[in-house]
């Protein structure tokens, strides 16, 4: 028996309810006074000192059934005789093909009741035969392509010397589904394929990414029907939001923000969503929306913002000069380069550690910078550097965007062929930086410090802010802590 931490052995009675936290043995004999870890072991110890049995490690892996009553995926390829049993399909006869000649009318396996494909001739005895008509699940293929996409032609299934070249993968990304399942089979299978020889590699990815999910509202009728959003108009009366069903006129009741999922209905037709807005504008809402570990709520407002920033983006492609303007303003045409080389670094940076939310948003200020800027001022040599840096920095997001904007620009080729926007680490460098100014701990105000400022004049800075020099009258400083580049707190008594 356990007893619980803190407890009298004497007093303790055993409940209805079993106790699961952690305690001691007691009235147990050779395990008294034992954790429950430590009792367990020895335990195992005294039975196997009995020869009553041996200790084992078990782990809660359940049997993956590999098979599926389906069209789609790879032939199981066994044949079944009434003699020789399941006999495996001879290599030569390997790939089995699927009969593209099925009919999906009728409920259930459409292999099962294809006329011919199923028949055929048993390898050992030559008598009539049945293929399976069961197909593989796909994981079994998604669990090992990444091999044989190291040298896809190879006559055998994996070059073990480019797979071993290649392998693991740098980057795994997947939805939480595939972070459980898949990834787990994949182990799985790569550890199999090591063990056989195959594979020199014991773990098959080298990191690992968890994208969020697309998430909408659900929607049902009286009926506890689910409606599709396509069929829905929501409005708000009087602070309160009420969803009707357009096609029917009835009132519907709105229920939770999930998965967009086909047995609840709350999914978007992406052809409506590109007849409307285009395929780079729902892109872009995906991915600038919230950061991609996170679920995204789909929303028209959100694609509509997307599809009007494109917009933005061409504006500023179209009305490009045809022949040179000599800059008149060498201090706003350098700003304007500046502001463009400090966005390539903030925008690579943000693509190379998965922040697409924040690299984006960096891209809404610089079209607003170009915008901004005067085409008179920063000559046309500026803004079309700017410009080319700007197609570079979309193009992984929107590429048919950036494909017409490199035209636009009259480069030859294909943008997406193009090496990288690079940016020079001397534009890329701020001039100041913003440092909160502190009294006792509390905020104060804030100044800009130049970039390499020594402690002398930033103290100096601080004190001479007017919002700081309020809470430092009638006070006496008794301490000033300056941590460089981040912070600076007054200790005043």
């Amino acid at each position: 028996m356990v007893l619980p931490q803190g407890a009298n052995p004497d007093e303790f009675k055993v409940g209805n309810d079993a106790y699961t936290g952690p305690g001691h043995i007691f009235n147990s004999a050779f395990l008294d006074g034992l954790d429950i870890e430590a009792a367990k072991d020895a335990a195992i110890e005294k039975i196997e000192q009995m020869g009553l049995g041996e200790g084992a490690t078990v782990f809660r892996l359940r049997d993956w059934g590999i098979s599926r009553q389906r069209y789609w995926g790879c032939p199981i390829p066994v044949i079944h005789c009434d003699d020789c049993g399941v006999v495996p399909v001879p290599d030569d006869q390997l790939p089995v093909v699927l009969p593209e000649d099925v009919t999906f009318d009728i409920p259930g396996n459409p292999l099962e009741r294809h006329p011919t494909w199923k028949h055929t001739k048993c390898p050992h005895c030559g008598k009539d035969a049945t293929r399976e008509t069961d197909t593989l699940d796909t994981f079994v293929d998604s669990s090992w392509y990444f091999a044989r996409f190291t040298d896809p032609k190879s006559p055998t299934p994996i070059n073990k010397q480019a797979a071993d070249y290649w392998l693991p993968v740098d980057q795994y990304i997947g939805g939480i589904e595939h972070a459980v399942l898949h990834l787990l089979y994949a182990r799985f299978i790569t550890r199999a394929l090591n063990y056989c020889g195959y594979l020199e590699v014991k773990e098959p990815f080298a990191g690992l990414f968890t994208q969020g999910m697309l998430t909408h509202e659900t929607y049902k009728n009286a009926a506890g029907q689910w409606v599709e959003p396509a069929d829905v108009e929501v409005n708000t009366e009087g602070g309160i939001r009420k969803a009707v069903q357009v096609s029917t006129g009835e009132t519907l009741s709105i229920g939770d923000i999930e998965k967009m999922s086909k047995s609840k209905k709350n999914t978007v037709a992406p052809e409506d969503i590109f007849d409307t807005y285009g395929v780079d504008s729902a892109r872009l809402f995906v991915l600038s929306d919230s950061p991609p570990e996170r679920d995204v709520q789909w929303s028209t407002a959100g694609v509509e913002g997307s599809w009007r920033f494109t917009h933005r983006v061409w504006d500023q492609f179209d009305t490009l000069p045809e022949g040179e303007i000599a800059c008149t303003d060498e201090t706003a045409a350098a700003d304007l380069l500046k502001a463009a080389h400090k966005a390539v670094k903030f925008v690579t940076e943000g693509f190379e550690s998965f922040r697409f939310n924040a690299a984006i948003a960096r891209l809404y200020e610089f079209v607003t910078i170009i915008r901004n800027a005067d085409i008179v001022k920063t000559g046309s040599k500026a803004r079309r550097e700017a410009l080319t840096l700007l197609a570079g920095l979309i193009a992984p997001v929107t590429p048919h965007l950036a494909e017409e904007c490199w035209t636009r620009l009259g480069h030859d080729g294909l943008i997406a062929n193009a090496a990288w926007p690079k940016f020079d680490p001397a534009l890329a460098q701020d001039d100041a930086y913003i440092m909160p100014v502190q009294v006792n701990g509390k905020k104060r105000g804030e100044i800009s410090i130049p970039v390499g400022a020594p402690e002398e004049q930033i103290r100096e800075m601080a004190l001479a802010d007017e919002g700081v020099k309020r809470h430092l009258e009638g006070v006496t400083i008794r301490k000033i802590i300056i941590v460089p580049n981040r912070i600076l707190n007054f200790v005043v008594g």
